[in-house]
């Protein structure tokens, strides 16, 4: 997608300066910066610390800490710490085993000499294919939002309403629940999106807002607590969200207060969707609730907030109480009974194990 004109994408692979480079959503959005990561440590802190995050950009993180990691030493205890390294760093999101376990699946029988190339051009496959799935996402959901435009006055933008960043600084490229979004957008369909701010971390202030604007596609930022208000008045046609992990009966885990959302959306009758490529479902698992893990983050996103002053500093500031401990779970999740439809890269899907099961056959 486009930052001032300009095409990037949140992680590739700089082939004049052979490195893997990121932008580091740290200082969004008052800071656009390119860091590169060179070695198994730089990308291991880099998802930890959430110089990258988002379900699918995790994984492709991933992919390329491996391939980086084996070209210091391509081993097998070496390719064993490696994977230990990466698998300990974020705990919710799926698709960080996902490609782990996928590289170190065709890595193990690879010799020793081989395996730096071959590791890159697996975390190369897993990078593109995002892009591509996500590409197809916002092609499905396309339809959704015609559906809704089709009813409406002429002229009348279809009113979305999404939480934390689902775009494509959570991914590749396109976005998850963004891509209908952009499709829409360039199909000269008119939308206009409420961003929920998305605190501890500010993720739809800072992230979502500031990709939206880069691509000209109206918006509007709402405390996370205006939503169930705009949909008691109306104002929202449909709610989209992302998920980092979604279980094979079609629970999903979000961003902390998505649940709350999908229970507005729901006494309200507004439709609730929810975007994913499909390395974030897990088919391991049954029953949401119980079964996902749910990051706990340090007190401090809780306690300090940082932006832009007056003058034009970037400063951190502490919001709460002196001697008032503050608890930081960074997920939830939303039973199925509460979405619309899981929007796939092969269709949209009933969120339950049968619908994805005729989507995802081979999963029988």
């Amino acid at each position: 997608m486009k930052v001032q004109g300009t095409h990037y994408r949140s992680i590739w692979y700089d082939y004049k300066d052979c490195q893997v480079k990121i932008i580091d959503q740290r200082w969004l959005p008052h800071d656009f910066r390119i860091v590169a990561l060179t070695n198994l440590n730089e990308f291991a802190v880099a998802i930890r610390d959430m110089w990258v995050r988002g379900a699918p950009l995790i994984g492709a993180t991933a992919a390329y800490g491996v391939a980086i990691s084996l070209s210091d030493d391509a081993s097998d205890s070496g390719l064993k710490n490696t994977y230990d390294t990466l698998i300990e760093t974020r705990p919710t999101a799926i698709n960080l085993k996902w490609a782990l376990d996928r590289l170190l699946g065709a890595l193990t029988p690879v010799s020793e000499d081989e395996r730096p190339l071959k590791a890159l051009e697996l975390a190369h496959q897993v990078a593109e294919e995002d892009v591509g799935i996500n590409k197809k996402i916002g092609e499905h959901g396309l339809e959704i939002v015609k559906k809704i435009a089709s009813k409406k006055p002429a002229g009348e933008p279809v009113r979305m309403l999404t939480h934390c960043n689902a775009g494509w600084p959570a991914t590749v490229d396109w976005g998850t629940a963004t891509s209908p979004m952009y499709h829409a957008h360039e199909a000269g369909i008119p939308i206009h999106v409420w961003v929920d701010e998305t605190r501890p971390r500010n993720q739809g202030a800072s992230l979502t807002a500031w990709e939206l604007g880069h691509h000209g596609v109206p918006h509007t930022v709402i405390a996370d607590n205006a939503g169930g208000h705009l949909m008691q008045k109306g104002e929202i046609d449909l709610c989209i969200t992302g998920t980092d992990r979604t279980t094979a009966t079609g629970d999903v885990a979000n961003k902390i207060g998505t649940y709350l959302k999908a229970l507005a959306a729901h006494d309200n009758g507004v439709p609730f969707y929810v975007a994913l490529p499909s390395p974030t479902i897990d088919w391991t698992l049954r029953d949401g609730i119980a079964e996902i893990p749910i990051e706990e983050r340090a007190e401090s996103e809780v306690t300090k907030m940082t932006g832009r002053t007056a003058d034009g500093a970037v400063e951190t500031i502490r919001i709460v109480a002196d001697g008032s401990p503050a608890a930081n779970p960074a997920f939830d999740v939303t039973p199925a009974r509460l979405v619309t439809g899981l929007v796939t890269e092969r269709g949209i899907a009933e969120a339950s194990r049968e619908g994805l099961l005729e989507l995802f056959p081979e999963r029988r």
